[in-house]
């Protein structure tokens, strides 16, 4: 699948499509231990489909994050904060990074606008 490809798509047939390229390659990594097929190429092709479509759900994240308002995203700083101690501590971090960055950007093009 094409990046092109991909900006028509809705998330949930991106994500169905990751998935189902995750499992071709599973197969397809079966098949050449098993000598069954010459498919060494298409490991690397499967590899660089999953990386645009990771590519791709990453704009469409960071395309929602950048709308929200400014009590949204208050809430949602406060919300990745609580989830910054627990499971999935990783994960939350990065979030939490991205939303405060967000943040700032908007505060500093806010006080810029004042100085004007």
């Amino acid at each position: 699948m094409k990046s092109s490809e991909m900006h028509g798509t809705g998330d949930e047939d991106l994500a169905r499509t990751l998935v189902e390229t995750e499992k071709s390659i599973f197969t397809i990594r079966f098949q050449t231990a098993t000598d069954r097929a010459d498919t060494g190429s298409r490991i690397g092709k499967a590899k660089a489909d999953i990386a645009r479509i990771k590519t791709e759900q990453r704009k469409r994240e960071l395309k929602k994050m950048s709308v929200l308002s400014d009590d949204q995203l208050n809430q949602q700083i406060a919300a990745e904060t609580d989830r910054s101690e627990g499971p999935g501590k990783r994960l939350a971090k990065r979030t939490l990074v991205r939303l405060t960055t967000i943040q700032a950007a908007r505060a500093a093009k806010a006080s810029a606008a004042k100085g004007k």
